[in-house]
């Protein structure tokens, strides 16, 4: 029997949605008591999806995909993948240096169970999606920091999750390989139908990138509002489109930063 890979929207088990999040609230302990840092976050992510959620530093845009992803739990309120686990990448590409990059991809594919015999296969195949072919070999000091985070997104799709969590992946770059890799991830989003959920404090990028942009208001975070993009793809970041639907967005991130007297 065949080890599944990603599949399109129509090879996959039909769900209401990718994500569910119904009142959430998360405090952490701090040195006055407890700390709010998300106040009562209702969202949902539709299947195949592409949701950026965009705020200030510090507004608990990271914790709130760390609770997504189960890597700690809600203080308040319940959070549904039912997809299965969903997959992260982070803004670091957070590579085994001594593993070469096809191995970094076979050991996201030995967790999900497939076969030793078929992981080569499979990790060059990924490879091969996300535009490096040929660099299955290639240990991590040897690849770009665009290459590198290229391979990082080939292991998450190695979860072949039906939900990517994507948290700053390309804040670390430069202008142009960052606006290489927007290309990128725009195509491989629409050939795999995987939903997205995308943190960025970059509002060109979440326009550029998105069906539909959440803005957190900050200290605690809550949604201050929802944009839906009615952009077509692919957009560039110059796009007049973009950069009108920008200035209203920054419009309202700057008022939520002067109301929580933010600099």
């Amino acid at each position: 029997m065949a080890t599944p890979t990603l599949t399109k929207a129509e090879d996959r088990t039909t769900v209401e949605h990718a994500a569910r999040l119904a009142h959430v609230s998360k405090s952490f302990a701090g040195p006055t008591g407890a700390q709010l840092v998300l106040d009562d976050i209702t969202l949902d992510v539709a299947p195949g999806e592409f949701v950026t959620l965009l705020g200030a530093s510090g507004c608990g845009k990271s914790t709130l995909l760390n609770l997504v992803a189960g890597l700690d739990r809600p203080s308040k309120g319940s959070i549904e993948t039912p997809g299965g686990r969903p997959a992260l990448m982070f803004q670091e590409h957070a590579l085994f240096p001594w593993l070469t990059a096809g191995k970094n991809i076979e050991l996201a594919l030995r967790l999900r169970g497939v076969p030793k015999s078929e992981r080569r296969t499979e990790a060059e195949r990924l490879l091969e999606l996300v535009r490096l072919g040929g660099a299955y070999g290639k240990r991590v000091h040897e690849l770009s920091g665009g290459m590198r985070q290229r391979v990082a997104m080939a292991r998450a799709l190695a979860q072949d999750s039906q939900l990517l969590l994507m948290d700053e992946p390309f804040a670390a770059l430069d202008a142009i390989t960052r606006d290489v890799l927007h290309d990128e991830l725009t195509r491989i989003w629409a050939e795999t139908n995987a939903s997205v959920l995308f943190v960025t404090h970059n509002v060109r990028e979440a326009v550029r990138l998105a069906q539909r942009v959440v803005l957190l208001s900050s200290r605690p975070g809550r949604i201050a509002r929802e944009w839906t993009v009615d952009i077509e793809q692919p957009r560039r970041i110059e796009d007049t489109a973009v950069a009108e639907l920008s200035v209203e967005i920054t419009e309202e991130l700057r008022g939520e930063i002067r109301r929580h007297g933010q600099h």
